[in-house]
């Protein structure tokens, strides 16, 4: 059983950044793949980014590159994401996943096993 808590929400101005964190605990950490998502009100869920369990691959959405960053620190049982030039469109609860099945981080929200209870994350223009 992986239990993952999401941290570092908030609200911030347009331009400014955030730095989102997610803690896993009970499982190997370094043994799965883990992404981060997000959700607007009245709109699905979405994939943001997704690295694979030894960080060597990482893949993001595609409007997002260049401004997100996915990273991990498998010492810490941490993966994070560095959102960087923050826009109101960025305003959604941002979630970690994990994906236990696969070594290579998986874009669709229906392969993640294992989700956080999400953080908000609001942009003011």
């Amino acid at each position: 059983q992986v239990q993952l808590v999401e941290s570092g929400g908030g609200l911030v101005q347009a331009g400014g950044s955030l730095r989102l964190s997610c803690a896993a605990s009970g499982r190997a950490f370094s043994t799965y793949a883990m992404g981060w998502f997000r959700q607007a009100p009245g709109k699905q869920r979405e994939f943001v980014a997704a690295i694979s369990w030894t960080g060597s691959t990482t893949y993001y959405q595609d409007s997002l590159k260049g401004r997100f960053t996915i990273s991990r620190d498998n010492a810490k049982n941490t993966v994070y994401l560095q959102m960087n030039s923050l826009k109101p469109e960025d305003t959604a609860v941002y979630y970690c996943a994990a994906d236990f099945l696969r070594n290579i981080p998986s874009t669709s929200v229906r392969d993640y096993d294992q989700w956080g209870q999400g953080t908000q994350v609001t942009v003011s223009s």
